[in-house]
């Protein structure tokens, strides 16, 4: 796959360990930029020092986003902790890149209605599925029949953010949805395997031995399938993707558009949108940390304090000058 047989090493380990396809990607781009900045010696060979100098380097000389050097770092620590085994301790002595910190953008309440109204009908699942249950747009698209649970009204999320499964919320609202979404896909699936050529939807490697048929088995297919069969870059075998996520916010920002909705707006803000919204219900803090799959309960405290700005939290002075008799 690589030209690099040891890239290819640490793709096969990835892949044995269900790492995404997006991720082994990325990490064997930063794995190898790394590898030619240190003019290409083994990295078994180097040191804590040469990957703070790389960090360095890509702050100073290429001036990348904090989220981008982040990235790099965790490549890097999974390549030194996880698979060559040789722990690089306190990474540190690095320049970081300043991250600015952003407050999120929230939809209230009667937006979020106006915004569903200007989605288009093919797309509703999915936007319902984004606000509804808290869902970041990989994990939507990601999603299998099999994850959707409507007698128990939950969700299944395999590998989020940081590999991390959770269960989260499903509205009842979008069952008659889920439904017809479930026999489109019945309805590709019927006619791929009508296709010789046909290898099933892509299952990591461990659980296409254990179930070397269930990938042409209606569970294990994506619930948002791509219209057209692609050639996996890894085995040439002919599938059924995904939809390609990218799209996701293109849909969002049109309808948000002729929503009449000025506020800069994307999959994430219905998620935020989520999350305050539970709060506003009086949904224990915990509860929503579950929900959205947050590691650290400060991640979503960031919600409360949405939530005590403005007229909801603090009482502007201008206010008091109406308020006064005099």
């Amino acid at each position: 796959m690589y030209q690099s047989p040891f890239l290819n090493e640490v793709s096969d380990f990835m892949t044995a360990r269900y790492y995404s396809k997006r991720t082994i990607t990325t990490y064997i781009m930063w794995i190898r930029s790394f590898i030619l900045f240190c003019d290409k010696q083994h990295p078994s060979k180097l040191s804590k020092k040469d990957v703070e100098r790389y960090l360095t380097h890509l702050s100073v000389d290429r001036n990348i986003a904090a989220s981008t050097q982040s990235i790099a770092l965790n490549s890097l620590m999974f390549l030194y902790n996880k698979f060559l085994e040789q722990p690089l301790g306190d990474i540190s002595a690095f320049k970081r890149v300043k991250r600015q910190a952003k407050l999120p953008v929230v939809l209230t309440q009667q937006e979020v209605k106006l915004l569903f109204e200007h989605i288009p009908f093919q797309y509703q699942l999915l936007f319902g599925l984004l606000y509804g249950s808290g869902l970041r747009r990989m994990e939507a698209v990601r999603l299998r029949v099999g994850d959707v649970d409507m007698n128990l009204k939950q969700l299944r999320v395999w590998n989020g953010k940081g590999f991390k499964h959770r269960f989260t919320t499903l509205a009842v609202e979008l069952f008659p949805l889920i439904e017809v979404q479930i026999k489109q896909v019945e309805s590709f699936l019927r006619k791929d395997q009508k296709n010789e050529k046909f290898s099933g939807v892509w299952l990591p490697n461990a659980l296409e031995r254990k179930y070397s048929n269930e990938n042409k088995s209606l569970i294990w297919q994506y619930l948002f399938p791509s219209a057209r069969l692609s050639i996996d870059y890894q085995t040439g075998h002919i599938r059924r993707h995904h939809i390609d996520e990218s799209m996701i916010n293109k849909v969002i920002k049109k309808a948000g558009q002729s929503a009449g909705i000025t506020k800069t707006i994307s999959s994430h803000t219905l998620r935020h949108s989520f999350a305050t919204h539970l709060l506003q219900a009086g949904t224990d803090i915990r509860t929503i940390q579950q929900q959205l799959g947050h590691s650290d309960v400060k991640t979503t405290e960031i919600y409360t304090h949405i939530l005590k700005q403005g007229a909801d939290g603090v009482k502007s002075p201008l206010s008091n000058l109406f308020d006064s008799k005099t």
